[in-house]
C-alpha cells in the first residue's frame, strides 16, 4: 500500500511537472503572439526562437493536459475533515466548531494524540477530498493549513483578527444551504491558484441559496466573510453577518500532502525578509488595464 501511493504520487509530480514546462512554452507562445498582433518589437529574450514560437501560437500549442488534482470537482461534492493542533485551548476548539459548521458535508476529528500521517491515511482510505488544519498561538487561532488529497496541493495560511459567531452581533443561526463564493481581487497567477484551492472545499450551491461567502484580497491580504441575504417588503436586499471573520495571508504552497511537506517540492514560498521584498508588486492581484 505505501508503495502504491509513492508510486502514484511520484506519477504525478512528473505529470506535472511536464505540464508546468508545456505553460511556460505556452505563455512565450502567447506574449509572442501578442507582439505580432499589435506590431510591436518582440521582447529581446524570445527574438531567438520567434518563428518557431509563432508557428507553434498558430496550429495549435495550448495547454491540453487534464489536471488530475480536480477532476471530480462538481460531479461529486467535497467531503472535508477539519482537525487541530494537539492540546488546543477551548478558543481554539470553538473555532474549529464553527469552520465546521462553514463547510457543507464537513466532519471535525478531536486531535488527541493522533499523528499526522495516520490522520491522512484515514481519510486516503474514506475518500476524503480535503483536509484542514487549524493551529494557534496561546489560546489565539493564527493558522490553518488546506491539504488536498489524496496527491495535494497543501495551501499554508496565517490568520488574523478572528472574530467568532458569538462575538458577532445579532448573528443568529447557521444556515445549512450551499454557500455562493465571492473571490475578489485574486486576479494573479497565484491569486488564480489559491482561489481553485479554496473554491473546491464547498459543492456547487443551487441558484436560489440566499448563503454567501466571500475572499476579499486586499494589499496581499485575504478577508473572509459569511453573510446571509433576505429582500425586504420594497425589494431591497439586506445583508446580515453571520460569522465568523479573519483575515487570511498565504505563506506557502507545496505539491504533495501534509505528511509529506518536507519531501515534497515547493510550488510557491512568500520571501519577506530580502531586499528587494518593499520593492515587489502586489502578489495575489495584478492591476486592470484601465487602470
Amino acid at each position: 500500500m505505501i508503495r502504491r501511493e509513492a508510486r502514484l504520487r511520484l506519477e504525478y509530480v512528473y505529470r506535472k511537472s511536464l505540464e508546468e514546462k508545456q505553460r511556460l512554452i505556452d505563455e512565450k507562445r502567447q506574449t509572442v503572439k501578442k507582439y505580432v498582433d499589435e506590431n510591436r518589437a518582440i521582447p529581446t529574450h524570445l527574438r531567438k526562437d520567434a518563428i518557431d514560437l509563432q508557428q507553434d501560437a498558430e496550429w495549435g500549442g495550448e495547454v491540453s493536459a487534464i489536471d488530475d488534482e480536480y477532476r471530480y470537482a462538481g460531479a461529486a461534492d467535497p467531503k472535508v475533515v477539519l482537525t487541530t493542533s494537539r492540546e488546543p485551548s477551548a478558543k481554539l476548539k470553538i473555532f474549529l466548531k464553527e469552520m465546521r459548521l462553514m463547510f457543507p458535508n464537513a466532519q471535525r476529528i478531536n486531535r488527541g494524540h493522533y499523528d499526522i500521517k495516520k490522520l491522512i491515511q484515514a481519510c486516503k482510505a474514506n475518500d476524503i477530498t480535503d483536509f484542514i488544519l487549524l493551529h494557534e498561538t496561546r489560546g489565539n487561532p493564527d493558522g490553518m493549513i488546506v491539504c488536498h488529497l489524496p496527491f495535494g496541493p497543501t495551501a499554508y495560511f496565517t490568520l488574523a483578527n478572528v472574530v467568532m459567531r458569538h462575538e458577532v452581533p445579532e448573528c443568529g443561526t447557521m444556515s445549512e444551504e450551499y454557500p455562493h463564493l465571492i473571490f475578489d481581487g485574486l486576479n494573479s497567477a497565484l491569486g488564480r491558484r489559491l482561489t481553485t484551492i479554496l473554491k473546491h472545499l464547498f459543492p456547487v450551491p443551487k441558484i436560489d441559496s440566499r448563503r454567501i461567502v466571500t475572499f476579499s484580497n486586499t494589499q496581499d491580504f485575504i478577508s473572509f466573510r459569511h453573510h446571509t441575504y433576505s429582500k425586504d417588503e420594497h425589494g431591497e436586499i439586506k445583508l446580515k453577518e453571520i460569522g465568523p471573520r479573519f483575515e487570511m495571508r498565504p505563506y506557502l504552497i507545496k505539491m504533495g500532502t501534509i505528511d509529506n511537506a518536507d519531501a515534497e517540492s515547493t510550488e510557491w514560498a512568500l520571501r519577506s525578509y530580502t531586499n528587494s521584498a518593499r520593492k515587489r508588486p502586489l502578489m495575489l492581484s495584478v492591476p486592470d488595464d484601465d487602470e
